[in-house]
C-alpha cells in the first residue's frame, strides 16, 4: 500500500533485525569518532592558522545536526538496507530517474566508502609509528593526472603497509558472521572508544592552561577572505570527522523498531560525538601550544608524552589504534550492505546480491569493499579525506536533501513515523552548508574534478546498461 513505510517489504525477510537502540547508537559513534579527531587537529588549526578552528567543529556540528535529520525522516520512512539507494529511488521515482539516482551512488559509493574505510586504516598505521618508529620512514609520489591535477601516494615500509592492510582484512574476518554476534562486538568496541577519549579528556582537563587555549593571533576572527577560505577547509574536516551519524540507515533492513530508533540513534550519537569533539579539542589546545601542535601528525601520543611519559603515550596510542579499527569495522558493516540492496533490486552486479548461506549476510560485497579499502590504504591520508567528503557531497548528500522535500511533495500519504523539526529550515541549512564547502576553500577545483569523472563515467555505465537491458529511459523508444 502507498501508505506504507517503504522498504517493509518482502526485498528484506532473507536479513534479521535483531540491532536495538544501544548497538546502534554504538554503531554510529565509533563510525563517527573512529581515528579523525585524534588525526585531523593539527590540519584545522593550519587551515584557520589558530586554536580560532574550533569555531569550524561548532558550525560543523550545526550542519551535520541538520543534515542529520534530513537522514531521520527518511530513515524512519524507509527502513532498508542501503539506506540512501532505496531513498533516492523512491524520491525521483523507481521507474524512471530515481533508478539513474540510485544506480549513481552505488557508483561512487564504489569509490568513496573503500576511501573512508582506508583512512581510518591510514590513520591506524601512523599512530603504530610512534610505537615502531621505523614504521615512520616513507616519501610520498606526486602522481599528475593532467587537468584533473596531482594526487599524493603515500610510499611506506613494508612493515607499516601491512599494519594498515592487516587491520582492513581484521575487520572483514570479524564482520564474516551472524549480525547478533558483530551486535555484540560493536559493544565492546565502543567501550574502547569511549575509555580513550575519557582518558584524554580528562588529562587535559587537569592540565588545562587557558593561556594557551586562547591564545589567539592577530586578526583571528576578522571577517576577511582568508578568514572564510579557512572556515571553509576547517568545516571540511570537521565533516569528514562527524560522518558516520547515518551510518543506522545502510542497516534499516536489520533494525529493531526502525521508525523509532533510526532518528534516535542518529541524533544522540551527533550530540554525544560533538560534545566530546569540543571538550576533547579544547583541553588538547589548553596542554599543546597550537604552533606546534599544527606541525605534528599524532597529536594524542606527542598531548600525552607532554603531560606523562613516552610510555603513557605508547599505552594511549594503542588505545587511539583500538578506535581506528573500530571506526573501519563499523564502515564495513554499514557500506556492505548498500552494494547488496541495489543487485537485490537489479540495478547492480547481481553476484553483490548473494547472502552467506549460513549466517545470512551479503559476504561478497563485504569482500569487494574490503579489497578496494585495501588499495587506497597507499594514498596520503589528507587527499583521501578531502576526494571522500567532495565525492560524497557532490554525486549524493545534495540530492538527498532537496529529495526530502520533493518526497513531501510527491508523496503525503507516506507514513513518517519521524518527522524533520521545523521543516524545511534544516534542509535548507544543511544545503547551504555542503555548498559552502564544496566551493569555499583554496584549489577547491581538484576534488570537483574527480567527482566530475566519476559522475561521467557512471552515467556512462547506466545508460549503455539500460541501452542493452531496454529499461529506462530507452524502455518508451
Amino acid at each position: 500500500m502507498r501508505g506504507e513505510p517503504a522498504g517493509s517489504a518482502a526485498q528484506e525477510a532473507g536479513l534479521v533485525r535483531a540491532v536495538g537502540l544501544t548497538n546502534a547508537t554504538a554503531l554510529n559513534m565509533i563510525d563517527m569518532i573512529g581515528v579523525g579527531p585524534f588525526i585531523t587537529i593539527p590540519a584545522m588549526i593550519a587551515a584557520m592558522n589558530g586554536p580560532q578552528a574550533m569555531i569550524g567543529w561548532a558550525i560543523g556540528a550545526v550542519l551535520v545536526l541538520c543534515d542529520g535529520l534530513v537522514w531521520a525522516e527518511l530513515g524512519a520512512a524507509m527502513p532498508v538496507s542501503g539506506g540512501p539507494y532505496g531513498f533516492l529511488k523512491e524520491i525521483y521515482g523507481p521507474e524512471s530517474f530515481g533508478r539513474l539516482m540510485s544506480f549513481l551512488f552505488v557508483w561512487q559509493l564504489s569509490f568513496s566508502a573503500p576511501l573512508s574505510i582506508a583512512s581510518g586504516c591510514i590513520g591506524l598505521s601512523q599512530y603504530a609509528g610512534y610505537i615502531w618508529p621505523a614504521l615512520e620512514r616513507s616519501r610520498d609520489l606526486q602522481v599528475h593526472l593532467g587537468p584533473l591535477g596531482s594526487f599524493g601516494i603515500r610510499q611506506v615500509a613494508l612493515p607499516a603497509s601491512l599494519v594498515a592492510v592487516a587491520a582492513c582484512v581484521l575487520a572483514v574476518f570479524l564482520l564474516y558472521r551472524k549480525i547478533q554476534f558483530i551486535g555484540w562486538i560493536a559493544r565492546y568496541l565502543w567501550i574502547g572508544v569511549m575509555a580513550t577519549i575519557a582518558w584524554v579528556v580528562f588529562s587535559g582537563v587537569t592540565h588545562f592552561h587557558g593561556h594557551l587555549a586562547f591564545d589567539f593571533p592577530p586578526g583571528a576572527f576578522t571577517l576577511s577572505p582568508s578568514f572564510f577560505m579557512g572556515l571553509g577547509s576547517a568545516m571540511l574536516i570537521a565533516v569528514y570527522d562527524y560522518w558516520g551519524y547515518y551510518n543506522v540507515c545502510f542497516l534499516g533492513g536489520e533494525v529493531r523498531d526502525p521508525g523509532r530508533t533510526i532518528p534516535r540513534a542518529i541524533i544522540l550519537s551527533i550530540v554525544l560525538v560533538a560534545i566530546i569533539y569540543l571538550v576533547m579539542n579544547v583541553s588538547i589546545l589548553g596542554v599543546l601550544p597550537w604552533r606546534e601542535l599544527r606541525h605534528t601528525q599524532k597529536p594524542i601520543a606527542d598531548f600525552m608524552e607532554r603531560i606523562y611519559s613516552r610510555r603513557t603515550a605508547i599505552v594511549v596510542s594503542l588505545l587511539v589504534m583500538w578506535t581506528a579499527f573500530a571506526s573501519v569495522f563499523s564502515l564495513l558493516l554499514g557500506y556492505s550492505r548498500v552494494p547488496y540492496a541495489a543487485a537485490l533490486d537489479g540495478n547492480y552486479f547481481r553476484v553483490f546480491a548473494r547472502l552467506h548461506p549460513k549466517h545470512r549476510f551479503p559476504h561478497v560485497s563485504l569482500l569487494a569493499l574490503g579489497a578496494a579499502a585495501v588499495v587506497f590504504c597507499f594514498f596520503k591520508l589528507i587527499d583521501v579525506i578531502a576526494a571522500l567528503v567532495v565525492i560524497r557531497i557532490f554525486i549524493q548528500f545534495l540530492a538527498q536533501i532537496v529529495g526530502v522535500v520533493v518526497l513531501r511533495i510527491r508523496r503525503p500519504e507516506l507514513v513518517r513515523p519521524f518527522r524533520m523539526w521545523l521543516y524545511p529550515l534544516p534542509a535548507v541549512i544543511a544545503l547551504a552548508g555542503f555548498l559552502y564547502v564544496l566551493f569555499s576553500r583554496n584549489n577547491f577545483m581538484k576534488e570537483i574534478r574527480f567527482a566530475l569523472v566519476i559522475v561521467l563515467a557512471g552515467l556512462a555505465c547506466y545508460f549503455l546498461r539500460s541501452w542493452k537491458r531496454r529499461e529506462w529511459p530507452f524502455a518508451a523508444i
